[in-house]
């Protein structure tokens, strides 16, 4: 068992400094949790994954608020939308496997690697609009990525990064900073399910949450100290492995 606790908070340390800079947390921590607990609800994994990684994103949050100024007339609705939506989301699983969505997942997340790949200062410098914010957009945004992270969730922080790029002109670390902001939203909708359900490992939850803490801090501090243009990078990686994996779940096995 201690051997077992060991594994995963080394994976929840990881997890936690991955996904403070560009999502991905859930890659490491999702599939261990599986393989350590092989006989548990998948319900209940989920719901300590969710318990495990709102702690993080939290603090890496509240971490890069503190220096990276943000739109919060985007990002309060965004958020609100992401809540609403992914409640919603996980009320909707029963509807149809969400392993369907997995071949429509992995063409879309080919499509931002390629555009990311071919626009070399997308995400790097922040742009200016010449158009007032758009409120609107905002809460289409929250409300897709918040269902599609209720329902399936792989991806959710690069999906958010990248529209957050991409339709706001912020710089990698802005749209990763704002990423977190959402994630917690959604994060919190997911437990307000799971917590009465009683589906969460409370002592594992606490134990790894403690070291997705130190690897949040780890990776909030490494992406303020090194700019977006390291995030980029780290980005392109993490949307890699995750094309990858998914790639090979959804072909091979």
């Amino acid at each position: 068992m201690l051997t077992d606790l060991a594994l995963l908070c080394a994976g929840a340390f990881f997890a936690g400094l991955v996904d403070a800079m560009v999502g991905g947390g859930g890659l490491v921590q999702v599939p261990l949790l599986f393989n350590v607990f092989p006989g548990a609800p998948p319900a209940t994994l989920f719901g300590t994954n969710k318990a495990v990684s709102i702690v993080g994103t939290g603090f890496a949050a509240r971490r890069y608020l503190r220096t990276v100024d943000m739109d919060w007339a985007v990002l309060g609705r965004a958020a609100v939308a992401a809540f609403i939506a992914s409640f919603a989301g996980a009320a909707a699983v029963g509807l149809f496997h969400p392993q369907a969505l997995r071949p429509v997942v992995i063409v879309l997340l080919l499509a931002v690697l390629v555009y990311t790949l071919k626009k070399k200062d997308f995400g790097v410098m922040r742009g200016t609009s010449e158009h007032p914010p758009r409120h609107g957009l905002a809460l289409l945004l929250g409300t897709a990525i918040g269902f599609y992270d209720g329902f399936f969730g792989p991806g959710t922080g690069s999906f958010l990064i990248f529209l957050f790029a991409r339709c706001y002109a912020w710089d990698f670390l802005r749209a990763s900073a704002a990423a977190k902001v959402v994630n917690v939203s959604t994060n919190l909708a997911a437990l307000s399910w799971f917590v009465p359900a009683g589906a969460i490992m409370a002592k594992i939850a606490a134990a790894m949450a403690l070291a997705n803490l130190a690897g949040a801090w780890v990776g909030s501090h490494l992406a303020m100290k090194n700019g977006a243009a390291f995030v980029r990078r780290v980005f392109i990686a993490v949307v890699s492995v995750l094309i990858a994996r998914l790639s090979w779940d959804t072909f091979a096995g």
